[in-house]
Formats: structure tokens, C-alpha cells, sequence
């Protein structure tokens, strides 16, 4: 069993920067892929960001390309987001997630463990 716990969220303004961290516990924590998804009120969860065990391969959402980066500390068991240009539509909690990674492709995979979520809310 894999326990995450996201931290970092709050209110920023638009144009704002803010860093989201998500540390793990449970595993070894360089078996795991790992990703950020958020989910705005009213809305479908979305993916935003993976990145692999080694933190070698990375992939981001269209919507997130160019302002949001992801990457990983394995010796701190912690995987962060870095979100720039924050907009109002980047309004959302934000959670991580992880699988076992073996290698291949991190689009379209399915997630095992999951973090309750931080609530990042962008004004305009």
C-alpha cells in the first residue's frame, strides 16, 4: 500500500506561481510513476502531469504545456508540481497519484494510489 499526501495548494492571483509537493510513503518510491490530476466544481477529474520512475520521461496535458512542470526527489520520496502563469481555469484541487512503472508509455494509464487532494484556487 502507497500513502500520498499533497501539500503546497492555496489562493493566488493570476500570473502567480505556486509549487505543489506530494510526498509518499509504502513503497519503493522509484517503482512508482508517478502524476498530477485536478478537478475544477462541476467538472470531470483531468490529467495533468506524469513522470516516470526515473523521472526521465515526463508528459503534460495540452492545457498545461510550457507553465507547468513536473519532476520527482526520490531520495525525499517526493514528486512536486510547479505551476507558473496560474489562471483563473487552473482553479482546481489538485491531486497526485501513482502506479508501478515498469517503463513505456505514461499516457493513458491507470493509477493505483491516490492523495486526498489540495485546493488551489487562482483570482482573476
Amino acid at each position: 500500500q502507497v500513502q500520498l499526501v499533497e501539500s503546497g495548494g492555496g489562493l493566488v492571483q493570476a500570473g502567480d506561481s505556486l509549487r505543489l509537493s506530494c510526498a509518499a510513503s509504502g513503497r519503493t518510491f522509484s517503482s512508482l510513476a508517478m502524476g498530477w490530476f485536478r478537478q475544477a466544481p462541476g467538472k470531470e477529474r483531468e490529467f495533468v502531469a506524469a513522470i516516470s520512475g526515473t523521472g526521465l520521461t515526463t508528459y503534460y496535458a495540452d492545457s498545461v504545456k510550457g507553465r507547468f512542470t513536473i519532476s520527482r526527489d526520490n531520495a525525499k520520496n517526493t514528486v512536486y508540481l510547479q505551476m507558473n502563469s496560474l489562471k483563473p481555469e487552473d482553479t482546481a484541487v489538485y491531486a497526485c497519484a501513482g502506479f508501478p512503472y515498469s517503463g513505456g508509455s505514461l499516457r493513458g494509464r491507470e493509477y493505483d494510489y491516490w492523495g486526498q487532494g489540495t485546493q488551489v484556487t487562482v483570482s482573476s
